[in-house]
């Protein structure tokens, strides 16, 4: 009962803080809608789009949800590199609850913030012509939770190597945006150099926006069983990950 009332707490703190910040929801809805009529428009008129009905907005769409999720979670972890700045880490590490149950606190906290702005996307579905029944919008949602777990964790991995914001800005820029650009969000995965289909299907994302693809648009490069088996070994590999390097980077603090 301790473990589970101290991962409540702290995805409860998590959560308060992302609403306490009404900003930060309007720009990261708003960042995503501009990809789509910007971007999807811009291009689509200029290439001959006719794989997908819609066009090409529909078919960016799920990859701008995956984006979302990306954007988020993983910047999300600078909450860790503050609560380490404010002394706030120090009383949570001195709390009977196991560091595996801080990291799962923390990774539904920023999954919460995640899925909270999917959850808005996927009801503005009706921008890019894409219809959005009961069952396709609960199996979308599933499949971002699993994403922002997994992503959640990978930020919290980041952070535990990172002491100050300056630095992990710094090695988002790394991660962030060649994840995204090679998720296949923007282009078809299948034909691709071989040298650039590696390092596709390396990267987990690919795994999470086929899946959507898939569960919105029934087009996918891979059987959705294989991609949300993907994201489920990347989300439970990340949150592994992230509790043993959080429990040896923070005895430092102790």
């Amino acid at each position: 009962m301790a473990e589970l009332e101290g991962i409540y707490t702290i995805w409860l703190r998590e959560t308060k803080r992302f609403f306490r910040y009404k900003s930060r929801i309007v720009t990261s809805v708003v960042t995503p809608l501009l990809w789509l009529i910007i971007f999807g428009t811009g291009l689509g008129a200029a290439v001959r789009f006719g794989a997908t009905a819609g066009g090409y907005k529909a078919f960016i769409y799920p990859g701008i949800v995956g984006q979302t999720i990306l954007f988020t979670s993983i910047f999300s972890g600078l909450s860790v590199i503050m609560d380490r700045q404010y002394g706030f880490l120090k009383e949570i590490l001195v709390a009977p609850i196991s560091r595996p149950a801080i990291v799962m606190g923390k990774a539904l906290g920023i999954s919460t913030a995640a899925v909270i702005q999917a959850t808005i996307l996927l009801l503005l579905s009706f921008i890019v012509g894409v219809s959005m029944s009961p069952l396709v919008f609960i199996s979308a949602m599933i499949v971002s939770l699993i994403m922002s777990v997994g992503l959640g964790g990978l930020g919290l991995v980041i952070a535990a190597f990172t002491d100050s914001m300056e630095g992990f800005n710094l090695i988002m820029s790394f991660i962030v945006l060649p994840m995204f650009l090679l998720s296949g969000a923007l282009f078809p995965i299948t034909g691709l150099p071989s040298w650039l289909q590696a390092a596709v299907y390396v990267n987990p994302l690919t795994y999470g926006v086929d899946a959507l693809r898939s569960i919105i648009l029934n087009q996918s490069a891979l059987p959705l069983g294989i991609d949300v088996l993907a994201i489920i070994i990347f989300a439970l590999i990340m949150i592994f990950v992230a509790a043993l390097l959080f429990s040896k980077k923070e005895q430092s603090l102790m």
